[in-house]
């Protein structure tokens, strides 16, 4: 079976992506870290494990932040119109994919929600998705 390709772009377009690999979640993050780098009441990402991201255009306008006290979150954004994107995250070797960023027609839906007890009490609620209350294991 020949593996998934996504395409993505930032806002402005100058930076464009292709991830290739075989997606294995697609939740929605209600943690207070996801809330703050999206500006909304959750994050929506796709996870693929060991993914290829490949930088197609706009490379060197990539930035990053690492909080400093978190293990693995890094956001990376276009240093031009700040729209979020995929980044690579080593310690656990999967692709991490913000939804928003896709161009791709997506042929799944989300599965889940994670640390839903850090959520607000005004972000959407109103589908029947499993809730985790942190992130799951396996």
């Amino acid at each position: 079976m020949p593996e998934t390709i996504i395409n993505g772009s930032c806002l402005c377009g100058a930076v464009q992506y292709e991830v290739s690999g075989d997606p294995q979640w697609f939740y929605h993050c209600h943690c207070s870290r996801c809330r703050k780098a999206t500006g909304t009441g959750h994050a929506s990402n796709l996870l693929i494990p060991h993914g290829s991201l490949k930088w197609i255009e706009g490379e060197a306008l990539i930035k990053s932040y690492k909080v400093p006290e978190a293990k693995r979150f890094t956001n990376c954004f276009c240093s031009v119109c700040g729209g979020r994107l995929p980044r690579y995250v080593r310690e656990t070797g999967m692709v991490v994919i913000p939804a928003g960023s896709i161009d791709s027609e997506l042929d799944f839906k989300p599965q889940f929600r994670i640390y839903w007890d850090s959520r607000v009490k005004w972000s959407c609620s109103g589908d029947k998705l499993p809730v985790h209350p942190e992130y799951p294991t396996g």
